[in-house]
């Protein structure tokens, strides 16, 4: 046990740091409202990912059925997890001098907001893995097609410019997202 929690100190160090990238940023917004305009569909993938991180860290807890832990499943669960400090630097970066406001950073970053956002739940998949059958027969029968359709969307996400397309994306995963807390919990 004594392992798991130096682990689990790492990865709470690390996805605090992106919650609070994430808060820090939209903060700023709300001090500062005229300095820079924000935009929606923005906003809607930073709370996307805000809901999303604080919902990993919960499930985090199933690390403790790892029985064995090697350092290539630490390096592993490090790296998935600067994922998401990655994805909170990129919605809310520390200088947009460069940049007209929030739509015009956010679509010269998309490709590789969603480059990485694929990458995320290609990781989650492995994640799923590591933490062994009993863990992988708690998912709901519909996590396989939960990933590889959040990946489609990515690579779509990351072609388009198309404000509808985006906004139409966005609210896909932050109401998919409702629904797999909602039904995991639910359900047990």
């Amino acid at each position: 046990m004594e392992t798991y929690s130096h682990i689990k100190t790492v990865l709470g160090i690390i996805l605090g740091l992106s919650i609070t990238h994430s808060l820090k940023g939209a903060v700023k917004l709300i001090d500062h409202p005229n300095r820079i305009k924000a935009y929606s569909v923005h906003l809607l993938w930073a709370f996307y990912m805000f809901l999303n991180t604080v919902y990993f860290w919960w499930f985090e807890v199933h690390l403790t059925e790892i029985k064995h832990w090697d350092f290539i499943k630490y390096l592993f669960l490090v790296t998935y997890v600067i994922t998401y400090y990655v994805l909170a630097a990129l919605l809310f970066p520390d200088d947009l001098r460069d940049y007209k406001d929030y739509r015009d950073y956010f679509y010269s970053r998309r490709k590789w907001f969603f480059s990485i956002l694929a990458l995320l739940f290609a990781l989650d998949m492995i994640d799923t893995y590591i933490k062994g059958p009993h863990y992988q027969m708690q998912m709901l029968e519909i996590y396989p097609v939960r990933a590889i359709l959040h990946i489609c969307l990515c690579f779509w996400a990351a072609r388009t410019q198309k404000n509808t397309q985006q906004l139409m994306i966005v609210l896909l995963f932050i109401l998919f997202q409702f629904y797999w807390i909602l039904r995991y919990y639910l359900n047990g």
